[in-house]
């Protein structure tokens, strides 16, 4: 997460926030089911603080739909596979209503099998991915959630990029206590906070990422202007990232993260490839024991001193936002309702 940019804070109801960003969607080439979708997800986002995945992201949004890359108008086509498996195809269109047209199915596999997976393939995913995974934790079920992106990040040990910032989401109930949630790109940095700090003139922590000699760099800019981030961890994030590259590719039938080529439409941002969904319903082994559990977890995770779970901070954003409303610069307002006409 990041911070917003800089210039004085306005805040707005999340309703009103939502409205706002659907009616820019909806004028800007998005059917009213698509931009209520896409709409809900970004002003999500906006509230719990993700701000590189919240209003951030229109401007590429509206780009790219005026450079015909996605249809956002696209029906998704559902597919019941298996006794455990639903396939979809995007239809060229955006992926959080690719999962909206199957979520009913994907429940009833799962609450009847135990586990269901979901593979989303033709899509094109451009926000959050935590969105996608924590309402299957309010309803007492388990998920995991992966999908890879364009070419920026460079394999550990290579010369070029070739994998994305391929995040892995997750989410799982907890007893008395919200889910447990976490959201992370298997890059060292999301590629939508190297653009806020380029934007906002800041310097990156070492180990970002390099330029476009393959040297490491700090510089925002020159990350983005030809040269590359790096994994997390090494190794460790590389090879995280290679199976994100399978699970959301290579088992969906979407794009690898180099094979699709935007060239030809000049304001296109969204990758086009794939996404994998795994959803268990951990009541039938456990009926309400797991949730449970996750709390005695919980509380041993805080015994030992840590100072923050994952997801908290975006549960305290939201709580504020509830409160009094979603913050964002009087500046991004004014843009947001300039695109809304």
């Amino acid at each position: 997460m990041s911070a917003p940019s800089t210039g004085p804070l306005v805040r707005v109801a999340f309703t009103e926030l939502q409205a706002l960003l659907q009616s820019i969607l909806h004028r800007h080439g998005c059917s009213a089911e698509v931009a209520a979708v896409l709409a809900h997800n970004c002003a999500s986002a906006q509230r719990d603080g993700a701000h590189s995945h919240g209003v951030f992201r229109i401007p590429g949004y509206v780009s790219t739909l005026a450079s015909g890359w996605v249809d956002g108008k696209a029906v998704p086509q559902v597919s019941d596979v298996a006794s455990g498996y639903v396939r979809v195809d995007a239809r060229g269109g955006f992926a959080q209503p690719a999962l909206a047209a199957a979520r009913e199915l994907l429940v009833q596999k799962a609450r009847q099998a135990g586990i269901a997976v979901l593979a989303i393939h033709n899509s094109h995913h451009f926000a959050a991915l935590w969105p996608d995974v924590e309402p299957f934790a309010d309803e007492g079920l388990v998920a995991l959630s992966v999908v890879n992106s364009m070419t920026c990040v460079v394999p550990h040990g290579a010369r070029k990029p070739l994998f994305g910032t391929n995040p892995i989401a997750f989410a799982a109930p907890c007893a008395g206590h919200a889910p447990i949630v976490f959201d992370m790109a298997t890059s060292a940095m999301a590629h939508g906070d190297v653009q806020i700090a380029a934007r906002a003139g800041q310097r990156l922590p070492e180990g970002m990422g390099v330029d476009a000699q393959g040297q490491p760099s700090s510089d925002p800019q020159a990350i983005l202007d030809g040269g590359a981030l790096l994994p997390f961890g090494g190794h460790k994030g590389s090879a995280l990232s290679m199976m994100v590259e399978l699970l959301a590719a290579a088992l969906t039938g979407g794009n690898f993260s180099w094979e699709f080529d935007w060239a030809s439409h000049p304001g296109a941002k969204t990758p086009w490839t794939g996404q994998l969904i795994i959803v268990i319903d951990p009541s039938l082994a456990e009926g309400e024991r797991f949730a449970l559990r996750s709390r005695a977890l919980v509380e041993q995770m805080l015994a030992a001193g840590l100072s923050r779970l994952p997801g908290e901070r975006r549960y305290r954003e939201r709580a504020l936002a509830e409160r009094e409303g979603v913050a964002l610069t009087a500046q991004e307002l004014a843009g947001l309702k300039a695109l809304a006409g």
